[in-house]
């Protein structure tokens, strides 16, 4: 196998898994920040409940995304040195502010929220977990803006050793590529944790009304019970799991809006920065203004000879690409030869590419990928929009259906934006192929500033070794899988009381009168 391919497979499943964590840490962070605020202002317990309960399924996320995280920077050295030392003036300022500013306050306020229960007063504790949910937000912002840059590089020139030198750190920072990017992703974790809101507080409800401790009257409205063989299980456990479903929802809804306003903006900043990535996304083979609904050719093909439009809208693709209806946008027949014209037939014959020096160029991306990816992305997220419409709708009476079918329907939508998100980060990735920096073809852009991916892989490392490390990294990851999952399935199932010790001691003994959130149980908590 070629070492190119081992290791963009390599960044590939590595980035893939870490990228379910990054979602679910920055819209659950906000969400568990939500409830711990109503918590502090109005000293309901259900909102301590829903904080510690969620605050717990956060803090495995965010500790498995870390781990995960962490690899993803030693591969730029490991499998792509070449492509580090190119990008290196340019990354290196926000990656080291994503490092030594973003994360850094991120997780010092976060240990501080994990050990400061009953230590700090509510206020400053709360302060805590706002200022470490901040800095997740703040630090997807450096990583977007690095990666950003690959899209559309600015704020730079040529060095003469053939390498961009950053000149504007502002324009880097405030790339509309970055932004739209950003904005987008920020939506999209929003749409992530309110579906995993719903779905779980849909199984805690249904299993109250399949144990008999709710019941409903004859409007249909719900009958809060109590269990008192199950500790926690009682009115205020009612609350939790209901307040938690449609919280979920309406974040969903609103974020699935978002996503859909920062796409078209995204959408058309690509159509300007990379065109070939969006005509691929829509097998558009000829310039013109027709949407394709459904395209089908061979899986593996970049040729538009393979591609058999089934049907069409005209107009539609004018207007997603500029907002005038019926407006041309260019074909991939079209886009070829001007791709050919500007950055060459054949990749240049420089010791740089080794073995792949002289070969052909495709700048046709694989058109499945990108035309599915850009498809599955939307459509999963429109699917994700109408379920929680529809969970609204069910529990506008108190609680939810008894169908065990509706119930697991409910907990499989909690993959979709997880789906969404990964088929949108694969269209952005390998729609930007064959390069690894995109060319801005913005006639004020620098010329030159681009990299194909051949040349950006660590030229001193085997096949043997990438494969070596392809497979020990994915064993690797898939035991930390294993574990995350029981984790969150041992502590979803054991729901609040599994993370609240002193309900579970509250009913086996008389409480001493001490304050939940003030017992010494930090570390049971947290863990």
């Amino acid at each position: 196998m070629d070492v190119l391919d081992i290791a963009r497979w390599q960044f590939g499943i590595t980035t893939v898994y870490h990228f379910l964590m990054v979602p679910l840490t920055i819209g659950l962070g906000m969400m568990v920040a939500i409830m711990q605020t109503r918590w502090v202002r109005t000293g309901d317990e259900k909102f301590l409940r829903m904080t510690k309960f969620w605050g717990k399924v956060y803090l495995i996320n965010f500790i498995v995304g870390v781990a995960t995280g962490l690899v993803q920077e030693f591969q730029f050295g490991m499998a792509w040195s070449e492509y580090s030392r190119f990008v290196g003036d340019v990354f290196g300022a926000p990656l080291a502010m994503e490092g030594l500013l973003a994360f850094f306050v991120e997780s010092t306020f976060l240990g501080i929220w994990i050990f400061g229960w009953g230590r700090l007063r509510k206020g400053l504790h709360l302060a805590a977990l706002w200022c470490a949910v901040i800095g997740s937000w703040i630090s997807a912002y450096f990583i977007i803006v690095a990666n950003s840059w690959m899209q559309h590089p600015v704020g730079v020139e040529m060095g003469a050793d053939g390498r961009p030198v950053m000149t504007d750190i502002w324009a880097v920072l405030t790339n509309s590529t970055a932004l739209a990017a950003y904005t987008h992703t920020i939506f999209g974790a929003l749409v992530v944790a309110g579906m995993f809101l719903i779905g779980i507080s849909w199984y805690h409800l249904w299993r109250r009304r399949h144990d008999r401790i709710d019941t409903v009257d004859d409007s249909g409205h719900v009958v809060v019970g109590e269990s008192d063989a199950a500790p926690g299980r009682d009115r205020k456990d009612h609350g939790v799991w209901i307040w938690s479903l449609r919280l979920g929802a309406v974040v969903a809804i609103l974020g699935f809006m978002g996503t859909v306003v920062s796409g078209d903006i995204q959408g058309k900043l690509m159509y300007e920065q990379q065109p070939m990535k969006m005509a691929a996304a829509e097998a558009a083979c000829h310039t013109g203004s027709s949407f394709s609904v459904l395209s089908l050719g061979d899986p593996g093909s970049t040729d538009c000879g393979d591609v058999v439009t089934l049907i069409e809208i005209p107009g539609v693709l004018g207007f997603l690409g500029t907002g005038e209806w019926g407006a041309d946008m260019p074909g991939i027949r079209d886009l070829e030869p001007q791709y050919v014209d500007q950055y060459g037939e054949t990749i240049p014959d420089d010791a740089l590419y080794g073995a792949h020096a002289g070969t052909e160029v495709n700048y046709v991306p694989v058109m499945w990928v990108t035309y599915w990816g850009f498809r599955l992305m939307i459509g999963l997220g429109g699917i994700v929009a109408f379920g929680a419409v529809v969970a609204l709708w069910l529990t506008r009476r108190g609680t939810v259906p008894r169908s065990p079918w509706i119930m697991r329907l409910a907990l499989l939508g909690i993959v979709a934006p997880f789906a969404a998100n990964i088929a949108g980060w694969i269209f952005t990735e390998l729609g930007r192929q064959p390069f690894v920096v995109a060319p801005n073809p913005d006639p004020s852009g620098i010329d030159g500033v681009f990299m194909f991916t051949a040349a950006a892989v660590s030229p001193g490392v085997t096949a043997g070794e990438m494969l070596f490390s392809v497979i020990t990294l994915s064993v690797v990851y898939g035991i930390m899988l294993v574990i995350e999952g029981y984790l969150m399935v041992k502590y979803v199932r054991g729901g609040v009381a599994a993370s609240m010790p002193e309900l579970t001691a509250s009913a086996s003994a008389d409480d001493d009168g001490t304050d939940p959130d003030k017992r010494d149980d930090v570390l049971a908590f947290a863990y």
